[in-house]
């Protein structure tokens, strides 16, 4: 989800890119970008082919029921985009050259590791922090309600400024900060947590991080892949002699040869998905309801008629999370269903604000479509015959015209057919659980390569399992309805 939620001031494609006559391969050890099927052509399209393709991804009827998706509440649309910050952020590639996958650094570490919410720490970053509570992360306040802490320009003061790209994202960054500031506050009831090599900060940081892991593989990606894909890739397994039982990984696609990398079929295609569940309007909360997450003019001329974002919250703004996730005693009519995963955009991501691109076409479909041409990812026909799976025909594909689909379009349109739009299908699926499992093996800090039989121990609806739902409960915040102002 990079495109949507890069701001201007990033500098897309102001760099000339080495490699622009090889075809892109992943030969480099760490912090890049790479291939995952590195022997499959580049899929060539002209720029007629692309915007053909771009016209026909518009939503029919973005306010057909019929294209909700009852298996994924809204609020994973951008938990799935927190998520992709945490992991990536390619500030110099191009919508107008070939570019080389290892020319592209991820200024992201590929883990999840809530870099985007803790920047570099206390010590480098410390204006991230509240001096006067060490170990607390730095919260603002304003028209009696909570928001990102900001300065006099309304600029966020956080480890990503993406996350302040619409209001969903930006509050859903405050809340990780409360969680972390919930942690820190209450370890003293979790004395068992301690280690001799942590400080405070440090053991609260791993509880966050490990509970955040749990909740992305447990929760949020069982529901964007199925339960199949993610019981065939992460497996638990007995320990010989007894005890709980570990969870394991089995990669059959995803290689590296020393540290992980991140594909490009992944972040420019596969992981994508999330924005064909966009809502063309959303309630925010018993106020403000009814909103585009976008108009096509800029933040600060309109800033009361959408939910983009790169400014101060509105008063009576705070968001009701039970709008947009199951949480526990309210009432599910109330819960804004994701949008299903097809080959079809939302109006607002058809021609967006000024400055959530850099550079180039506001029409989010055609920035994709053109992105994966660019940096030579392969049709989704070679992906699903390498992968060994049944190939979609063309009448299925319903392409503008037969032939070779762009890969997002394909694991778009195979998760149409295969899983009615409420999962994706077997190829988009594999190639999301791989690199999101892959990346946590081998992440030295992660749960699953230091603790695998690590499970949950904070409060939860399920004992030994942590949610979104789950996380939001244990901060208290967006849990009050919230109203207007007075008349």
């Amino acid at each position: 989800m990079n495109d949507v939620s890069t701001p201007a001031a990033s500098g897309h494609g102001r760099h000339e890119l080495r490699g622009l006559r090889q075809l892109p391969g992943s030969r480099l050890p760490q912090g890049r970008f790479g291939r995952m099927f590195p022997h499959l052509p580049a899929l060539h399209l002209s720029d007629g082919q692309l915007d053909a393709v771009a016209g026909v991804m518009a939503e029919v009827d973005a306010r057909d029921p019929a294209g909700d998706n009852d298996r994924i509440p809204s609020g994973y649309t951008y938990l799935g985009q927190f998520v992709d910050h945490d992991l990536t952020f390619d500030p110099v590639s191009s919508l107008t050259r070939q570019a080389d996958p290892d020319a592209l650094v991820d200024f992201r570490s590929p883990r999840f590791d809530l870099d985007n919410v803790y920047g570099r720490g206390p010590a480098d970053q410390p204006y991230l922090y509240d001096f006067d509570a060490p170990g607390r992360l730095l919260v603002g306040r304003h028209d009696d309600e909570l928001d990102l802490p900001r300065n006099e320009q309304q600029v966020a003061l956080i480890g990503d400024p993406r996350n302040d790209e619409n209001v969903f994202v930006s509050q859903l960054h405050l809340t990780m900060q409360l969680f972390h500031n919930q942690v820190i506050d209450r370890l003293d009831e979790f004395p068992e947590q301690a280690r001799p090599d942590e400080t405070r900060f440090t053991t609260a940081q791993r509880i966050v991080r490990w509970h955040y892991q749990w909740l992305v593989v447990h929760d949020f990606l069982r529901r964007i892949v199925g339960d199949a894909t993610l019981g065939d890739v992460l497996r638990e397994e007995p320990l010989i002699g007894g005890g709980r039982p570990v969870e394991q990984v089995r990669l059959r696609f995803f290689r590296w040869r020393n540290d992980a990398f991140m594909p490009v079929e992944f972040s420019v295609a596969a992981y994508r998905f999330g924005h064909s569940m966009v809502r063309a309007r959303y309630s925010l909360n018993t106020f403000v309801s009814g909103l585009p997450i976008f108009t096509s003019a800029s933040s600060r001329a309109e800033p009361l008629a959408h939910f983009g974002g790169f400014r101060q919250l509105p008063p009576h703004w705070q968001i009701e999370w039970r709008r947009l996730f199951p949480l526990a005693g309210a009432d599910p009519a109330l819960v804004q269903p994701a949008r299903l995963i097809d080959t079809r955009l939302a109006p607002p991501l058809l021609n967006m604000p000024p400055e959530q691109v850099a550079s180039g076409t506001r029409n989010l479909a055609l920035r994709n479509l053109t992105r994966g041409v660019r940096l030579g990812l392969p049709s989704g026909q070679d992906v699903a015959r390498l992968m060994g799976l049944p190939v979609l025909t063309a009448a299925e594909l319903e392409l503008p015209e037969p032939g070779p689909a762009p890969l997002w379009y394909y694991l778009l349109r195979e998760a149409r057919l295969i899983a009615e739009g409420r999962h994706l299908g077997p190829a988009g699926g594999r190639i999301v659980a791989e690199v999101i499992l892959g990346l946590l093996s081998q992440d030295p800090g992660s749960y699953l390569r230091v603790e695998p039989g690590w499970r949950p121990f904070l409060p939860s609806a399920v004992a030994g399992d942590f949610t979104m739902p789950d996380l939001i409960a244990f901060t208290g915040f967006g849990l009050d309805e919230v109203t207007g102002p007075a008349s």
